[in-house]
């Protein structure tokens, strides 16, 4: 029987609930740590884990085990139970529902690396709402913008 044999990279990018600036900088890359640890522990082999105050970028070696949208609610679950077990946020926590996952090629890997491992730089001239448009229309998904994100300063 011959072997199967893959490589599929995956981008995610999910945001804190209404886009809210809780995730500090003091705990940030402590969190990141974490996630990417959690990926790892899934059996996947994170590459870059990084985003800004409102949102997180996952880019990982996906092993095609387990459904996407499972390890993403998994990935959500276990960190906002690392926030609240460390104490972390001074209020409550939570992540917005839903979530964008983007796959990109092995040409592209360390491009989107660098873009992940950039992104305090990034945002300081353009917003997390800026960037997520641009990302859905740069891989041409189809979305209708009353549903991609409660934005706090729509509320």
């Amino acid at each position: 029987m011959a072997d199967s044999y893959r490589k599929v990279y995956l981008h995610i990018v999910f945001a804190v609930k209404h886009r809210k600036a809780l995730l500090e900088k003091s705990w940030r890359e402590d969190l990141f740590t974490y996630m990417a640890g959690s990926l790892k522990n899934r059996g996947h082999y994170p590459l870059a884990v990084n985003g800004y105050v409102d949102h997180v970028h996952l880019f990982f070696d996906y092993n095609c085990k387990e459904l996407i949208s499972d390890l993403v609610r998994e990935i959500k679950k276990s960190s906002n139970q690392y926030i609240s077990e460390n104490n972390l946020c001074k209020s409550k926590f939570e992540w917005q529902n839903g979530y964008a996952v983007f796959s990109n090629g092995y040409r592209e890997k360390d491009i989107i690396i660098k873009y992940i491992l950039n992104q305090e730089n990034h945002h300081s001239t353009r917003s997390f709402r800026d960037e997520y448009f641009s990302l859905l229309k740069k891989y041409e998904v189809e979305f209708k913008e009353e549903y991609v994100f409660d934005f706090l300063e729509d509320l």
